[in-house]
């Protein structure tokens, strides 16, 4: 649908290697597609261990109580370099099963599940696990992975955001990932294997796409917006009435990205994006990147959005609102009248 706004669309796009371990054109993973259960026959290379000492020092900012986090940068760029090798191993599993033919699971809560999501995330838990063994793992397809009950430190993962687009064939889908501090996202990924497009956003630092820096556009009006949701089937109650006034005051209402959607959003070709019962590993990941980018992401009350997970937690939902330009965010806020 976005190839017909042309005049959104910059006239040339390069992309750059993502990381020297994550273009494998000469390997071959060899799976079977008979069980969700199969082991893993491929093997991750063991990087190096990092540290995750850090300082912590409160301000306030603007009326909002916000914590300051003072970390060194050979620190965060550590947690950036393990970041990068976890989406390359999931992009490698995503890769060899994208189009072809394979099992599909219905959860308890009927979304479809596939070898792929199960077997990327094994490959993601790996490598953290081997680096950062303090740290604690939420998954989607596994939830809590740590000796212990609570940690500091807490990867939040989605192997796969989106796999209905990905079952079908459709390469908006992405892998996801959040390194959380106290239930505050620092650092996230969003990885688009198939197309090798990777945004990740670093607390304090820019946005990048592939190396290179990206930023949300302007745009001040909400009748001059085009906005993206994944599909107005998933909002019901008062949530959809909500979404229907912003909808109906846009002026190109989109469908059908999932996480790619903010992705665009980051990197300025859409305004606004707008979802409903999402869970923590939906959108942790994104935080950082969009704030990166100069946009805003806020909760449907434009409150900032926090999750300490624990051994405990079960993944509530919340109602998010992303946009690139900071006045168009209160209208959309404005506009979905939320208690």
């Amino acid at each position: 649908m976005l190839s017909s706004q042309s005049h959104l669309l910059p006239q040339r796009l390069t992309f750059l290697p993502i990381s020297s371990t994550s273009l494998f054109h000469n390997r071959t993973l060899k799976f079977s597609t008979h069980s969700l259960n199969s082991a893993l026959d491929f093997t991750v290379p063991r990087p190096r261990r990092f540290s995750s000492k850090m300082s912590l020092n409160s301000n306030i900012s603007n009326g909002i109580q916000t914590v300051g986090l003072d970390f060194g940068k050979d620190e965060m760029d550590g947690f950036v370099e393990i970041g990068n090798k976890v989406a390359d191993a999931a992009g490698e599993v995503i890769r060899s099963y994208f189009r072809k033919t394979f099992e599909i699971v219905d959860k308890e809560d009927l979304s479809p599940v596939t070898i792929a999501d199960r077997k990327a995330e094994e490959s993601m838990v790996r490598i953290i696990l081997e680096n950062f063994p303090s740290h604690a793992i939420y998954g989607e397809e596994n939830g809590w992975r740590c000796k212990d009950k609570t940690s500091d430190y807490v990867w939040v993962l989605d192997p796969i955001d989106g796999t209905k687009s990905f079952i079908t064939g459709k390469p908006l889908f992405g892998t996801l990932i959040a390194l959380v501090h106290k239930g505050k996202p620092i650092f996230g990924i969003i990885d688009q294997p198939v197309l090798r497009e990777r945004w990740t956003g670093v607390k304090g630092r820019k946005t990048t796409l592939n190396g290179q820096e990206v930023s949300t556009r302007p745009c001040a009006k909400l009748s001059q917006s085009y906005l993206y949701t994944t599909s107005p089937h998933l909002f019901s109650g008062d949530a959809e009435e909500a979404f229907a006034r912003v909808r109906n005051k846009v002026k190109v209402p989109l469908y059908g990205c999932d996480c790619y959607a903010f992705a665009l959003l980051a990197s300025g070709f859409v305004d606004l994006v707008i979802e409903s019962g999402v869970k923590p590993y939906d959108f942790l990941s994104l935080i950082p990147v969009i704030e990166g980018a100069g946009g805003v992401f806020t909760d449907w009350k434009g409150e900032q959005i926090f999750w300490e997970a624990s051994s405990d937690s079960r993944a509530p939902s919340f109602n998010v609102l992303a946009a690139g330009d900071k006045q168009l965010h209160q209208q959309a806020l404005d506009c979905l009248q939320w208690q």
